[in-house]
């Protein structure tokens, strides 16, 4: 179950964050999903070294801080993957 909700976490994050990002991302759905699950560790991280991961109540930082990792994640794999793939970006 554990893996599961990684997986929803990382979708919704991934897909958030590729809708803040500016322009069209190149990176497939898997791909998509994979970032946001490393972006949600990056913001635990975050969260953590902050002293803020646990809180009582919703932990609106520490999903503020996994969004921001997601969106840096999703902005760097997304360049990488542009460039590993060969495709050029075409602005719209």
């Amino acid at each position: 179950m554990t893996w599961l909700w990684a997986i929803i976490v990382g979708l919704v994050l991934g897909l958030i964050a590729k809708a803040i990002i500016p322009g069209k991302q190149q990176i497939p759905l898997w791909l998509t999903i994979i970032f946001g699950m490393l972006g949600s560790v990056l913001g635990n991280w975050a969260a953590t070294g902050l002293g803020v991961n646990e809180t009582k109540g919703i932990d609106w930082v520490r999903h503020l801080l996994q969004l921001a990792g997601a969106v840096i994640i999703v902005a760097i794999g997304d360049r990488l993957w542009v460039s590993l793939r060969g495709h050029r970006r075409h602005a719209t």
